[in-house]
């Protein structure tokens, strides 16, 4: 493959130049491969006309048209002139207007036929199109008779300019496209061949061989994160690790206040063999708020301590890791296993007492936040890593805490339920166990969706549970992205709820342009009962354990997507009260509607994160940064659920039968796989 052209800096293709460049650089174009990678995401189906007659409101449309008036100009004020006529198909009128388009009445006569293309506006019996695109009908159609790309912008670029560089850089690489996919997976999965699917993605003949291209792209890209994930897990569990003995959990086991759940067990037996085994244990726990993950992690940690290692586990407050201390103290102190907490506003000489102690081997197990990663926190023998909440959480910092110890095993935990069907493009490079029941004497959280009519209820409701010693969350959303508006939202709330309706109660605060230790400050007395209230807008901090609150309201719920509500909703119901979720609904549409039945209807977060995906699509659940998803270029997770299917099917043949290694037609997709690891590894490096 002629590297070099598809390497050729972006400024030397036909209509770029050095100034498109720099503009084309804002959008990470620098190069003719990254223009070729830079996929339509909408296309105007400019390939057959219609007839006025059949026009729709609202439709984008092509028509075939005579001018049936003269062409009228006025210039209402300055800057503005409105080009004004009509015409005809036979069928139907149809007005057309342009704004600021002069040349327009130089360029269109009667006698002639002409191609529009624009929206409808239709009110009453008259049918409008403003700005329309004109072509003559015996003209050679260069933006009429086809499908157009359209392709996402940035400032001073158009859609012609995009379609125009996309088409020259085409144009210089035809047929040059290196095939890496075998003739049979081809075959296999009807894909079709790639210079005809880069062709037909940006210019498609036709909507069926857009499609055809559409799959094998989103195929390919799939295909190669998949195996790329599979490479990375290889490699973890290529390493060795500890190899651990057996050992006697009773102890532990009846110090607890309840017995283990079925979920529960199954999950800490795929430990176990993960520890007992000579391979490094990379592996994720994921289960539903109050699923009873730390539980798991202290079981490890004690298996861990009791074959002669040491033990760190991480997380993402302060206040967390006060309630872990407190909960693993109480259970370890008696067992002769040392406990201790390494905290960012622990006083030096607090930290560097712990710091030696831990390096010297005398703590066995390390509880704390970010503090716990500063190069002078060394251990004596680390041998388990556990960090808490996946996202939060990086995969340098979980590189960072292993390099402490020799290929310490690792155990990520996440209360965030993944759909099923995502968690192996989420976190291919982790074996995935899955917490899937609650404790039997969890109540489920009593949901209700109202609005502003039953605030007064609400309100009493939470004064009457106040007085029978309860607290209260309420919730606001992020109203911008300002920490200002935010923070004056949630203040105005706090203070109107303290003079009138909640009068009399005590209610904190927490927002956005607070600082961290004053965020604490508040989470904590709200943790000790100090407050009856909290007022926040930022989402309550992830796993903070407060068995006394019982209600959470959300205002605005229809702000927040389902899987986010259910994390809020996870707040409350941790004590043996019944608890309850009241969701304010502003909105009267349909979606919004479905959204907060879903949440009246499921305490099941996977349930509830399916349906969210299915509602609003991976993006918005997830948000693409906080949980590390990846950004591809063509595959939305959700709409190509089908063809991530069939690439899971074709992943597990091309492993099970070792096809990257022994199967020379399959020598350009591990290539491939070793240029995206190198482009990795640099990339890390360079962080």
């Amino acid at each position: 493959m002629p590297e070099s052209i598809f390497y050729q800096p972006i400024k030397y293709v036909k209509g770029v130049g050095e100034a498109r460049a720099k503009i084309l650089s804002k959008l990470g174009i620098y190069n003719v491969s990254d223009i070729l990678s830079w996929f339509p995401r909408d296309y105007e189906d400019r390939s057959t006309f219609r007839k006025i007659s059949e026009a729709s409101d609202g439709e984008d449309i092509l028509i075939k048209a005579s001018l049936v008036s003269d062409i009228t100009e006025s210039r209402p004020r300055r800057n503005l002139t409105i080009t004004k006529v009509m015409v005809s198909d036979g069928s139907a009128f149809l007005n057309l207007t342009w704004f600021n388009q002069k040349y327009i009445a130089n360029s269109i006569k009667t006698g002639s036929e002409y191609y529009f293309y624009g929206k409808i506006k239709r009110t009453g019996m008259l049918l409008e199109m403003h700005n329309p695109v004109v072509e003559k009908v015996d003209s050679e159609q260069k933006i009429t008779g086809r499908i157009l790309p359209v392709y996402p912008l940035t400032k001073g670029l158009t859609q012609n300019n995009l379609r125009k560089i996309t088409e020259n850089a085409l144009n210089m690489v035809r047929g040059k496209f290196q095939e890496i996919l075998p003739a049979s997976l081809r075959r296999e999965y009807k894909l079709s061949e790639v210079n005809f699917s880069y062709e037909q993605i940006h210019f498609p003949s036709s909507f069926s061989n857009l499609n055809e291209a559409r799959k094998r792209l989103v195929f390919e890209e799939l295909l190669l994160l998949q195996l790329a994930m599979i490479h990375t897990k290889g490699e973890n569990t290529a390493q060795k690790g500890i190899k651990y003995s057996p050992v006697d959990m009773s102890p532990l086991l009846d110090k607890l206040p309840f017995k283990l759940t079925d979920a529960q067990k199954k999950v800490f037996r795929e430990i176990e063999a993960d520890m007992e085994s000579e391979k490094r244990m990379n592996r994720l726990i994921q289960g539903d708020v109050g699923s009873g993950k730390t539980i798991i992690a202290f079981l490890a940690l004690y298996k861990a301590v009791k074959n002669g290692y040491q033990g760190v586990f991480m997380v993402p407050t302060e206040i967390l890791a006060e309630q872990h201390y407190k909960s693993a103290s109480k259970l370890f102190d008696d067992l002769g296993i040392t406990v201790r907490l390494l905290t960012g506003s622990m006083k030096k000489r607090e930290k560097d007492e712990v710091k030696k102690l831990t390096k010297d081997g005398k703590i066995d197990i390390v509880l704390g936040t970010h503090a716990v990663l500063e190069e002078d926190a060394e251990f004596y023998n680390l041998g388990l890593v556990i960090t808490d909440e996946q996202h939060r959480f990086g995969v340098r910092q979980r590189a960072k805490l292993s390099i402490k110890g020799e290929n310490p095993d690792l155990l990520v935990m996440t209360a965030t339920p993944i759909p099923r069907t995502l968690s192996l493009v989420l976190y291919g490079d982790l074996d995935v166990s899955v917490i899937d029941a609650l404790p039997p004497d969890r109540k489920p959280i009593k949901t209700y969706a109202v609005n502003d009519a039953m605030r007064e209820r609400i309100y009493n409701f939470i004064r009457k549970n106040v007085a029978e010693g309860r607290q209260a969350y309420i919730v606001c959303p992020l109203v911008e992205e300002s920490e200002q508006i935010e923070a004056e939202s949630a203040e105005e709330l706090a203070e109107r709820i303290r003079e009138n309706e909640l009068k009399g109660l005590r209610v904190g605060l927490i927002h956005g342009k607070l600082r961290p230790s004053e965020k604490e400050e508040v989470m904590r007395q709200f943790v000790d009962g100090s407050l009856d209230v909290l007022v926040s807008t930022t989402v309550i901090e992830v796993g903070v354990n407060v068995p006394n609150a019982n209600i959470m309201v959300i205002e605005n719920a229809e702000r927040f997507g389902l899987a986010q509500l259910h994390q809020l909703r996870g707040r409350v119901g941790r004590g043996s009260h019944q608890s309850y979720c009241i969701l304010f609904n502003q909105s009267k549409s349909e979606i919004s509607k479905q959204r907060m039945e879903i949440m009246v209807k499921s305490n099941d977060g996977f349930e509830i994160s399916e349906k969210d995906l299915e509602l609003r699509g991976p993006g918005d659940v997830f948000g693409v940064r906080q949980h590390g998803l990846p950004e591809f270029k063509i595959a939305n997770l959700y709409r190509d659920m089908e063809i991530l299917k069939e690439v899971q099917s074709a992943v597990r043949k091309i492993i099970d039968n070792n096809l990257l290694n022994e199967d020379c037609d399959y020598r350009p997709i591990k290539e491939r796989l070793i240029e995206i690891y190198n482009k990795r590894v640099k990339e890390l490096s360079l962080n």
